[in-house]
């Protein structure tokens, strides 16, 4: 039983491609995900999701011993949490970059009345959205000033002044 010390240590692959590649990745997902996702997500962002699906791959690849070095891995893991930081530096930084990268809220329902052309883009059905207007002690959708969806999926209610 010898332990190929090498295998685990010395990279396969020259570090600069590795860092290309974890950008690469970094950036078609997060695209793919800002695309598709929004309400799928609930409390957690886009850009979460992103982070653990990559790092859960390049870092099972590192202790696999027939795939990349244990340092190829650690270089994808921590390209890829360079750019989650980044990214999330860059919106907190510049609102425009914010705007660009995160989904702004979508209204519902408007001084009571639904509006079912944005209800259908984020495929909200009626029973969906009158469950979250009674988990606000709401009986009919009258009783609301505002719906929206948030950027990170949930829906929140503003009631209408009694």
């Amino acid at each position: 039983m010898e332990i190929d010390w090498a295998a685990i240590f010395v990279p396969r692959n020259s570090v600069p491609e590795l860092v290309l590649r974890g950008t690469i990745m970094y950036l078609l997902i997060f695209v793919m995900l800002r695309l598709v996702l929004r309400r799928q997500v609930g409390g957690i962002g886009t850009a979460d999701i992103l982070v653990i699906v990559l790092i859960s791959e390049v870092s099972g690849n590192a202790v696999s011993p027939n795939e990349q070095s244990v340092v190829e891995g650690g270089i994808l893991v921590a390209t890829i949490l360079f750019w989650s930081f980044v990214t999330q530096w860059l919106q907190y930084r510049f609102p425009a970059f914010e705007r660009l990268v995160r989904d702004p809220k979508l209204k519902l329902i408007e001084n009571g009345r639904l509006l079912r052309r944005n209800m259908r883009k984020e495929f909200v059905t009626l029973d969906e959205l009158m469950a979250q207007l009674r988990e606000n002690g709401l009986e009919d959708c009258s009783a609301v000033k505002a719906a929206y969806m948030e950027a990170n999926g949930c829906i929140s209610i503003i009631k209408a002044k009694e």
